[in-house]
């Protein structure tokens, strides 16, 4: 049996170029393929990373609109809180205006309150929350039947 890198010791099995490895060109051309993968997953990360906080903020101001509607909605209909008159810069009948000062978090709520929309009876009521340069917005009718 011939000892070359030929043949190998223990088989007589022909080896060709092939067999020896990787060469330092390929390499180098595994790990640039691997590395723009790498950062092609890491500007997928700081993407979700940014709308899961923008959704985020999202939530919270729709949360925040969500609890002063249903506060609101679930005061009587002739209810000073529920008086076009306050309507921000106004004030209602009890002297308040529609517009709370800014939460913990930093959003202010207010509301808008229009007489006899879309139908007669019946008080259309726009919460608005605004905070960290958006604002969301709910609305909702209440009817005096």
């Amino acid at each position: 049996m011939r000892t070359d890198n030929t043949y190998t010791a223990k088989t007589g099995i022909r080896k060709s170029k092939k067999d020896e490895g990787f060469t330092l060109i390929e390499v180098l051309i595994g790990i640039s393929i691997f590395a723009i993968g790498l950062l092609a997953v890491a500007t997928m990360q700081l993407s979700a990373i940014r709308v899961n906080s923008t959704a985020g903020q999202i939530t919270t101001r729709i949360t925040w609109a969500q609890d002063k509607l249903e506060k609101l909605m679930a005061l009587p209909y002739s209810d000073p809180w529920l008086e076009a008159a306050g309507n921000f810069p106004g004030n209602d009948s009890a002297g308040n205006t529609h517009k709370l000062s800014p939460t913990t978090d930093g959003y202010t709520i207010s509301w808008a309150v229009t007489d006899d929309t879309p139908v007669p009876n019946t008080k259309l009521i726009a919460v608005s929350v605004t905070g960290r340069g958006k604002t969301s917005q709910l609305t909702s009718m209440k009817s005096d039947w």
